[in-house]
């Protein structure tokens, strides 16, 4: 009845032998790093069941819960263990393909992107050759908007997350309007009931641009506000920065989209957020009738590769990007080339970059 210790090189091997000496019901009681390798001590499901049986309800309480606490530890040992074993494979298998792997993911693309990318990489290629055509086909499909909705007019809501920098973008966009066509070309309108301030921080440009602005809030206000306005060459439409989990942004997507009205969404986000916020974004605020993107806050931003994975994957083209707060200066129209060269500047190892030995898992660490 008393506990075994085995030892070996790697985990794997040691858990094999525990399995076929105690059985597959071992239990591993302790587990710790040695200078030989990997100890672990342990007992068989029948040993333990009778161990336990025999003694006083306190020191089996104790333990249980420390045969639980070493359990998931060696759990996690080897689950660590078994994802660098993967990783170093790998990389010894095809090492051009674990160096993309390591330097596109360490620009701030996703694994589902980057696990894309490797499959179509072309077989032969050295290291630098296969960076130079990942950084072709990222460009090849990252889309940018056509005709500037400046130039080309119409109506146009700009919609997004809060704090994203959609009111200051539509002044940027009515400032250009005026300089390009002059007086009475464009007008505001706001939606947004929502946001303290909201219509008086718009006031302010309106007065600037000697543009007229217009606060509605139904469908049928909006329908006689865009009759109105049907002799101008751009109207921008102002609306609530909303998370896209609140229950309101269905009711402003529905006045924005119901038939009364022809209205192009333009979706805002800022490039230095998190992946992960960007795709709830998009998803949130939905792809259809989507003219295309605006990307704020470049010159907030160390990388944009989060911001370009998503819009790669959702097939949204970029109109333009912003790179500041002055009106109408820092606003320009998207281009692959200034974007794909923005991504791909070495932004340097930080805290937050992995080492080359660290990609298959955690770093090695001793087990308590």
């Amino acid at each position: 009845m008393r506990p075994s210790r085995f030892v070996g090189t790697d985990a794997q091997a040691v858990l094999a032998d525990v399995r076929a000496q105690l059985g597959p019901d071992a239990v591993i009681l302790t587990n710790r790093q040695i200078d030989d390798g990997i100890e672990v001590i342990a007992m068989s499901g029948a040993d333990l069941a009778a161990w336990t049986a025999g003694g006083s309800g306190g020191q089996n309480s104790e333990a249980l819960a420390s045969v639980a606490g070493e359990m998931q530890s060696l759990r996690s040992l080897l689950e660590g263990q078994l994802a660098d074993l993967t990783f170093t494979d790998a990389e010894r298998r095809n090492p051009v393909k674990a160096t993309v792997w390591r330097n596109v993911m360490n620009l701030g693309f996703s694994p589902a992107l980057v696990r894309r990318l490797l499959e179509h990489l072309p077989p032969q290629l050295d290291a630098g050759n296969a960076m130079r055509w990942a950084r072709a086909a990222l460009a090849r499909n990252i889309a940018v908007g056509g005709e500037d909705i400046v130039e080309r007019g119409g109506v146009f809501a700009l919609v997004g997350p809060t704090g994203v920098g959609k009111t200051t973008t539509i002044a940027k966009l009515a400032a250009r309007c005026l300089m390009k066509r002059g007086d009475a070309s464009v007008a505001l309108v706001t939606i947004d009931n929502y946001r303290i301030g909201a219509y008086e921080q718009l006031r302010v440009y309106a007065d600037i641009l000697n543009a007229p602005l217009f606060a509605v809030n139904d469908d049928a206000g909006l329908e006689a506000v865009l009759a109105e306005l049907a002799g101008r060459h751009l109207v921008l439409v102002d609306t609530a920065g909303m998370n896209q989990h609140d229950q309101r942004l269905a009711d402003q997507i529905g006045l924005l989209c119901h038939d009364g009205v022809e209205i192009d969404r333009i979706l805002v986000l800022a490039a230095a957020a998190q992946g992960a916020a960007l795709e709830e974004a998009v998803r949130g605020f939905g792809t259809r009738r989507l003219a295309g993107c605006i990307l704020t806050k470049l010159d907030e931003s160390v990388t944009i590769g989060a911001a370009l994975d998503v819009l790669i994957r959702h097939r949204l083209p970029v109109l333009y990007l912003t790179t500041g707060q002055r009106v109408p200066e820092d606003l320009d129209r998207a281009s692959v080339e200034s974007l794909i060269e923005r991504v791909f500047k070495a932004p340097g190892q930080s805290a937050f970059s992995l080492r080359d030995d660290e990609y298959g898992g955690a770093p090695q660490r001793t087990a308590r």
